[in-house]
C-alpha cells in the first residue's frame, strides 16, 4: 500500500506524508477525529468562513517542519533519521487532545484539564501501540529532549504551529492582518549553540509575524462576538452539567453523558475515560443543543437557542473593570423581565477579561543571528517598529447581557 502519498492544502499547494509512521497516525480513528473539530471554535459565527479544523492545520504544520529540517539541514546542522522522525510526530499530535470547540471544553465539564494534557496521555496510549516508536516525540513535545532547538520548534515564539495557524486562520477568516510569510521565516532560520535563532535578513518577516499576531488577537481570537459565543457554550454546558447532577434527563450522545455525569479531572483519565473523550467532538455538542432549545429549563433552552440561531448577547469592551452596580442593575432588570432567580439570571449577566500579549519579552525570545556572529533579542535588534509596546500585555475588560 502507497503510504507516501500527496495532500492538497489551499495553503501550500501540495504536502507529501514524508513516512510511513506518519500515514499510520493519519489513519487512526484519534487523529481522524480532528476533521471534526473546528480548529477556531465558535469564530465562524463572526466570519463565516472560519470552518477549517484542526485536522488541516495539524498537516500544514507538519509540512512546515519538513521545510524546517530541509532548511536546517542544508545549514549544516545535523538532524538524525529518528530525530527527523520524532519532529514530524510530535508537531502531527501536538493538538490530538483538543475537544469539541477547541478550548471550550477545558472551562466546562472537565476540570482544568488542558487539551496539552490529553495530547500527551494521547500520545503515550499511541505509543503503546506503535511499538514504542514515538518515544522520542514525546520527549520533544515535554520540552525534555536536550537538543532544545527541536523543542523550540514544536513549541517557542516562532514554533511550526503559530507560523501555520497565522497564515491559515487569516486565510479562512479573510483577516488579511494575519498573513505571515511562513516560508520566508523558515528560510531564515539557523541553530546556533543548539538553540533556534533568524538570520538578519529576516528581521522584517519577524516583525510582521509579531504584530500579526498581534492584530489577528484582537481582530479574530479575541473578538467580542465570537467570546461571547464562546462564553455561552461554556455555560450551556455548565447549565447542562449541573442539571444532569439534579437527576434532570437531558438528552445527549454518550460520550457527552459521561462527562456530563463524571466529575473527570487529568488524574481520572484512564484509558478507558481517553476512548470516551475520543468519541466527543463537535457534532456532539450542536447535536444536543439543538435538543436542548426544546427543554423545559429557561437558562438551558434559552443558551442553546442563542447560540443555534446566532442570537447572541451583547457585549461591551471596556479598558478598566467592570463596576459591580453596573452588573447588578442588567442582573435585576432580566430577573424582573423572565421571573426568574438570580442564580439564573447570572447565566446571561457576567463579567471578564481579556489580554494580547503578542511577544513575552522573558520567554525563550525569539533571537537575531547578525553578520558578525552577535545574537540579541528580536526587541533590541528591531528599529524599525516599537515592538517593546508589543510585548506588554494589554488587558480590556467585558460585560456581556441579553439585549
Amino acid at each position: 500500500m502507497n503510504k507516501l502519498k500527496i495532500l492538497n492544502d489551499p495553503i501550500y499547494g501540495f504536502i507529501t506524508i514524508p513516512n510511513s509512521l506518519i500515514f499510520d497516525l493519519i489513519q487512526h480513528k484519534y487523529f481522524q477525529r480532528l476533521r471534526r473539530i473546528t480548529q477556531m471554535g465558535m469564530s465562524y459565527l463572526v466570519y463565516p468562513g472560519a470552518h477549517h479544523t484542526r485536522f488541516h492545520h495539524a498537516i500544514g504544520c507538519v509540512h512546515l517542519m519538513q521545510q524546517a529540517v530541509n532548511v536546517l539541514r542544508f545549514k549544516g546542522v545535523m538532524i538524525s533519521e529518528e530525530e527527523e522522525k520524532g519532529l514530524y510526530v510530535a508537531i502531527l499530535l501536538h493538538d490530538i487532545g483538543h475537544g469539541p470547540f477547541s478550548h471550550a471544553m477545558e472551562h466546562s465539564i472537565v476540570n482544568n484539564v488542558s487539551h496539552e494534557d490529553i495530547s500527551l496521555l494521547f500520545m503515550e496510549r499511541l505509543n503503546k501501540e506503535f511499538n514504542g516508536s514515538l518515544t522520542l516525540a514525546i520527549q520533544i513535545f515535554k520540552g525534555e529532549y536536550p537538543r532544545k532547538f527541536m523543542c523550540q520548534l514544536i513549541s517557542g515564539q516562532l514554533d511550526m504551529d503559530r507560523a501555520d495557524y497565522l497564515k491559515r486562520d487569516s486565510f479562512y477568516t479573510g483577516v488579511a492582518e494575519g498573513n505571515i510569510n511562513s516560508e520566508r521565516l523558515i528560510t531564515m532560520l539557523n541553530v546556533v549553540n543548539d538553540e533556534l535563532v533568524v538570520e538578519e535578513k529576516g528581521i522584517y518577516s519577524v516583525e510582521k509575524f509579531i504584530v500579526a499576531r498581534r492584530l489577528m488577537y484582537w481582530q479574530v481570537y479575541l473578538h467580542k462576538t465570537g467570546l461571547a459565543a464562546e462564553q455561552l457554550l461554556i455555560r450551556v454546558l455548565k447549565r447542562a452539567k449541573e442539571l444532569y447532577n439534579r437527576g434532570v434527563k437531558l438528552e445527549a450522545s454518550k460520550a457527552l453523558l459521561f462527562f456530563l455525569e463524571n466529575k473527570i479531572s487529568i488524574d481520572d483519565f484512564s484509558n478507558d475515560i481517553l476512548d470516551v473523550f475520543s468519541q466527543l467532538d463537535d457534532y456532539d455538542i450542536i447535536s444536543a443543543m439543538k435538543n436542548w432549545q426544546y427543554h423545559n429549563d429557561f437558562v438551558l433552552n434559552h443558551l442553546s437557542k442563542m447560540i443555534i440561531n446566532r442570537d447572541l448577547l451583547k457585549v461591551k469592551l471596556k479598558k478598566k473593570e467592570i463596576k459591580q452596580k453596573s452588573l447588578e442593575k442588567h442582573i435585576q432588570n432580566l430577573i424582573n423581565a423572565h421571573n426568574i432567580s438570580e442564580e439564573e439570571a447570572e447565566y446571561f449577566v457576567f463579567t471578564g477579561k481579556i489580554s494580547n500579549q503578542a511577544y513575552r519579552l522573558k520567554h525563550q525570545g525569539i533571537n537575531i543571528l547578525h553578520k558578525s556572529g552577535k545574537i540579541e533579542d528580536i526587541v533590541k535588534a528591531s528599529d524599525q517598529l516599537n515592538l517593546k509596546a508589543l510585548s506588554k500585555p494589554v488587558t480590556k475588560y467585558y460585560i456581556c447581557c441579553p439585549k
